[in-house]
Order: structure tokens, then sequence, then C-alpha cells
């Protein structure tokens, strides 16, 4: 039997969500614990970036039920609120303020959101950026930089707000190949940190070096869910094992 710890991070359960007549997700259940690394792939249209973006509601789900650290998903925004301190999130694009430098992006969510005075709200800017390997460009604008450090810099940002859970929307599927690998060591680091982290993404490299568990869905649901090992070399499911053919050739 699996033991797990009193309270997950994240749980999902029975959550089912409309687009007019159009299910996306089927009856979705998910336990992800505290410190866990989980990794979402899947075809295009499976339902993976809405699943994660339900659960800070950036989507809103029509039945079944979301926690966050205990805290329940519903209508009240003080909910809403306490839940989106604990949960940072980085998207395909960057979101970055063109006319805002590297380390202004960072600071101004800090001192707007929280009422953090400019210069504890920099320090803590520099901090991340020196975290995520790119402090040298912090009195550059954002198209100064490569689409990787882009990228970096909305890690940063994120991480400013001192999440306890990261959400990440195929972070890394609007770059340009040589720039993948920049963004997934960061990604990386981060994991051996012990953040508790969502990953969307078709990177299997990083799922395998990484995830404690791989979710593959499809058609708004999970068909399967497993370690990296039982995952990649004997998926039960043979939706999964053409997904992986198919994604591996």
């Amino acid at each position: 039997m699996t033991r797990y710890r009193a309270e997950p991070a994240i749980s999902i359960s029975s959550l089912n969500k409309w687009y007019g007549s159009f299910q996306v997700l089927k009856n979705i259940d998910l336990r992800i614990e505290p410190g866990e690394r989980i990794v979402i792939c899947g075809p295009s249209g499976s339902g993976k970036s809405t699943l994660i973006r339900c659960v800070n509601r950036l989507e809103e789900h029509q039945s079944g039920s979301i926690s966050v650290n205990g805290i329940v998903l519903n209508d009240s925004l003080k909910n809403l609120d306490a839940i989106r301190r604990d949960v940072g999130m980085v998207f395909q694009h960057f979101n970055l303020f063109p006319h805002l430098t590297v380390k202004e992006n960072c600071a101004l969510p800090q001192i707007l959101s929280r009422g953090t005075k400019r210069r504890d709200a920099e320090e803590l800017a520099m901090h991340f950026l020196t975290k995520v390997r790119i402090p040298e460009q912090a009195d550059k604008y954002p198209g100064q930089l490569s689409g990787g450090q882009q990228q970096r810099v909305a890690i940063a940002r994120a991480l400013c707000m001192t999440p306890k859970i990261m959400l990440f929307d195929e972070p890394t599927s609007a770059l340009d190949p040589e720039m993948v690998k920049e963004v997934l060591d960061t990604m990386v680091a981060l994991a051996e940190d012990g953040m508790t982290m969502i990953v969307v993404t078709h990177e299997m490299g990083f799922a395998r070096k990484v995830a404690d568990r791989v979710v593959f869905m499809e058609a708004g649901e999970i068909v399967e869910i497993g370690n990296p090992d039982a995952f990649f070399a004997g998926a039960k499911s043979q939706r999964t094992r053409k997904f992986l053919g198919d994604i591996m050739l």
C-alpha cells in the first residue's frame, strides 16, 4: 500500500472541464506530494496545458475538486489569492515587459502585488537572476537577450514570488533548438533544490532525468502514470507506446 503524507501539495479529484459542448478534461484524478516532480506529456489537444492552468484558475473547471496545500480552489477570492501566492507559473512565451530591464521585470511584481520595497525587491531579483545564471543581464532589456535567456528571466521572475509549487507550460516549445538546453538545465537545478514541479513538455530526456512520475494524457484523460523507468521501458497502454514511438523516432 502506498503511504502518503498527511497533506499533498496538489490534490485533483474527478476534475471535468468543458469548452461549450466539448469536454477537454474527463474525470482527472491526480495527487502530487510536496517536492515531487511530475512531467505531463501527450499529443497536442490532450488537455495537458488546460489541466495545469486549472490549478491556479487561469482556466475554470466545471466539476470535481482541486486543493493546493490543503486550500480548496473554489469561488472564494481569499482561497484563490492564497493558492496563487503558493503557485508560480512559466508559460511558452516569456511575457516580459519590453520597456523594463530584466531586473525591473523581476522586481515589479513583488512591488505591485506584495508592497515590497524597491530595494528589497531588486535584491531578491538579483538573487534569483544569479540562481538562473544570468545576473550579468540584469540591466539589459528583454529585446537584447536570446530566447533562452528571456525564458530564464521568466523563471527568475516567478521564483521572486517565492512559490512552493512551480508549473511549467511547455517552457521550451517557443525556443530554437540550441536554446532549449540552457532552460532545461535551469529547471533541472530547481528540481534538485526540491521544488514541487509540474512540467508539461515533450522533452523526454528531461522527463527521464528529473521526473518522479510521468503522466501521459490523451483526449482529456490520464491514460497512464508511472516512474520514468517503467514508463519508458514498459508502458502498459498501447496508446502510450504509440505516442512514445512517434515522439522518440
